[in-house]
């Protein structure tokens, strides 16, 4: 492993520009940070402090060229989802030697996926990783890989797991564009699975400012933290705090299986159909450990609804013009 860059100039690195990668390359220039987002195209919308570069993450030369002179590199570049199983291994294959050569300290986000059916039990960064699913297991297989990779002294990596998306820019999520445009618009709403367990929800700013910390704390390397999470709710509860807001019930759509909705395509939607258990029993993700650790509490969920639905407002707006 390089010895890491002491320059404080030195810039933090995010791979992909979704809306957690967005949502972070602005909270770290918040922060003070110089900022080099990346994506495949490196295309996207001007970001005041942010440097776009384009590279292929699959690629050795590309990973390398897109981390080169790093302090900290985010992993937040993701694939689409039918072709996860395939991309997300070959990224890391790249990605894992170019942080090694640059000596930058590596944060990833990952999802819930690893713990795979919990019987509706409480998840903490202590449950078993028993995936049963194929993505479940591909990411569990990844996040040993880069926690080997730390402890065997070749980078240094923290990894950072978010439930379900929730906020600004989030479309791709069940909380997010099958459910604020339709709600605004008095369209149809999905509610996903069973609506009346819980299901934890993670505020996109709460994921950035939690990755942004952890890329700030070497003191919490080596290890999974679960981000900071508001407490779960039914989803019937937080579909009814939208309807309060937009001052109407909700056309709700539940779908007890999957299918194609909003936008969630039949393509989608057969690769999730091994995902959705998450619908079918409690999903409680506890984030107590960071939020104890980094001295951090996890947005309101009132609050990141507000945010959402005044977000949605503009992009639909948008969409018309």
């Amino acid at each position: 492993m390089s010895t890491p860059s002491s320059d404080a100039a030195a810039p933090h690195v995010v791979l992909g520009s979704g809306p957690a990668g967005t949502a972070l390359a602005a909270e770290l220039v918040g922060r003070g940070r110089a900022v080099r987002l990346v994506n495949r195209s490196g295309d996207g919308p001007a970001l005041p402090g942010v440097t776009r570069r384009a590279a292929d993450l699959t690629s050795p030369d590309g990973a390398r060229a897109a981390v080169a002179g790093a302090a900290v590199v985010y992993h937040c570049a993701n694939a689409p989802y039918h072709l996860q199983t395939a991309v997300m291994p070959a990224v890391q294959r790249a990605l894992l030697p170019a942080v090694a050569d640059a000596g930058a300290r590596l944060v990833v986000l990952d999802t819930l996926y690893p713990y795979g059916p919990t019987g509706g039990r409480p998840m903490t960064e202590d449950t078993p990783w028993r995936a049963t699913s194929r993505k479940g297991r591909m990411r569990a297989e990844l996040d040993e890989a880069y926690l080997d990779a730390h402890r065997a002294g070749r980078v240094r990596v923290v990894m950072g797991r978010s439930a379900d998306f929730v906020g600004p820019g989030v479309i791709g999520s069940t909380l997010g564009g099958a459910v604020f445009p339709g709600a605004l618009t008095g369209g149809e709403v999905a509610g996903i699975g069973d609506i009346d367990l819980p299901h934890s929800y993670t505020a996109i700013g709460d994921v950035a400012a939690g990755l942004a910390v952890l890329g700030e704390r070497p003191d919490g390397d080596g290890r999974v933290w679960h981000l900071p999470t508001a407490p779960a709710r039914t989803t019937r509860e937080v579909l009814d705090m939208v309807g309060e807001r937009v001052g109407r019930p909700l056309e709700l759509v539940v779908l007890d299986e999957p299918r194609p909705f909003g936008p969630f395509d039949a393509t989608f939607m057969a690769e999730y159909a091994e995902m959705f258990y998450q619908h079918t029993e409690p999903q409680i993700m506890v984030s107590d450990a960071f939020e104890e650790t980094f001295r951090t509490a996890p947005t309101p969920l009132a609050d990141t609804l507000d945010a959402t639905l005044a977000w949605y407002g503009q992009w639909l707006a948008a969409q018309h013009a």
